[in-house]
């Protein structure tokens, strides 16, 4: 006698995946750091003021405190980078090249035109010209840095392909070796923003070069020593920690220094989110059809649409600081990027996880055409 198959009630369910503690929370944490920051500046600032003159030689704007901290978080994520992923491109390269062009030929020129838009001419009202030009500055610069880290949150969130995520990192901090400075000077320079190149090429070698070169030779160093599992089961979870405490305290840093500005300002902030939230759903919608339209399956469009869309902000933060100050407009707009991305971002997941049905028909009819024609 056989057993009937279960019905599809009867089925277990699987559990929703859900974002680690602090990564679910990031925006209330991020919240919580601005409370604390403008606290801090506002009762202590002969203190703050101490900090921010802390300096790597006079009038360089690279603060040695949040230098060091932003440091610590940038190592960690670049020693989850696994180069030997770029054998992968060759399996799946229409959907590695939409991603590409979304990131970098549409990303950093759709945000200098919403940032051109909004703060110099809707806004125009409520904020000054040249500090527009500054929120607008900082906002080219979270563009121009492709997300590294939180890619595999989201991929993960979206059951993405976990070697076409590290495919599409690794190349992406590749070219944004070469890629990050001179888009930030070109857009900087339509926005009538002067930015130093020197400055700027020192902080692509401070932040981006020496973080990935240290990352990859210690990772390649110890998985030869001591092999992949514990490298990742062992090692890397030891910095997550580091890396929390760092961004925190980075964050309480910033808003110390802004502490001013967001008191006397506090509407900016709002005004800023708005060219970030419109700039996040265009991309990660146009990548989206995109790959529905090329016909690439749904486990490489969903973590592509979230890649072609979330920020380095971490790297942001950092260029913005050296280029303008801690205390600077193009400092805050790149924060204001954290307080964004993570409630934003999930909405995109929601939206990708519920839209795979309908993702998969088109993808389906495309399999019976080809199968079809003669």
């Amino acid at each position: 006698m056989t057993q009937a198959a279960p019905t599809e009630s009867a089925l277990p369910c699987a559990r929703p995946k859900r974002l680690a503690f602090f990564e679910r929370y990031l925006t209330l944490w991020v919240f919580l750091c601005m409370v604390v920051g403008v606290v801090l500046g506002g009762w202590l600032p002969g203190l703050t003021s101490d900090l921010q003159k802390m300096q790597f030689g006079q009038g360089s704007q690279v603060n040695v405190p949040i230098s060091i901290l932003l440091w610590l978080m940038i190592y960690p994520m670049m020693l989850k980078v696994d180069f030997t992923a770029l054998g992968g491109i060759t399996r799946k390269p229409v959907g590695l090249l939409v991603t590409l062009f979304v990131n970098w030929l549409v990303k950093p020129f759709s945000m200098a035109l919403l940032a051109w838009v909004f703060l110099q001419h809707v806004f125009a009202a409520w904020i000054d010209p040249e500090t527009a030009k500054n929120y607008t500055a900082g906002l080219i610069i979270l563009a121009a840095a492709p997300c590294t880290a939180m890619v595999f949150v989201w991929s993960y969130l979206t059951d993405g392909d976990p070697a076409y995520t590290l495919v599409q990192v690794a190349v992406n901090d590749l070219i944004m070796l070469v890629a990050f400075a001179p888009i930030v000077m070109f857009l900087c320079g339509v926005a009538h923003v002067v930015v130093p190149a020197r400055v700027l090429v020192t902080s692509v070698v401070v932040f981006i070069v020496i973080p990935l070169t240290a990352g990859w030779l210690t990772r390649a160093t110890l998985l030869k020593s001591h092999g992949r599992d514990w490298f990742e089961q062992t090692f890397l979870p030891k910095f997550h920690p580091v890396m929390i405490g760092a961004l925190l305290l980075t964050l309480v840093l910033i808003f110390a220094f802004q502490s001013r500005n967001l008191t006397s300002r506090w509407f900016a902030v709002l005004l800023i989110a708005v060219p970030i939230v419109i700039q996040v759903y265009f991309n990660s919608g146009l990548t989206y059809l995109l790959m529905r339209r090329l016909g690439v399956e749904h486990s490489v469009a969903a973590p592509g649409s979230l890649i072609g869309a979330s920020n380095f902000f971490e790297l942001a933060v950092a260029v913005a600081i050296t280029l303008f100050g801690a205390d600077s407009p193009a400092a805050l707009a790149t924060v204001v990027g954290v307080l964004v991305e993570v409630p934003v971002m999930l909405s995109v997941c929601n939206v990708c996880n519920r839209s795979r049905p309908w993702y998969q028909r088109n993808q389906r009819s495309l399999q019976i055409r080809q199968v079809n024609r003669p």
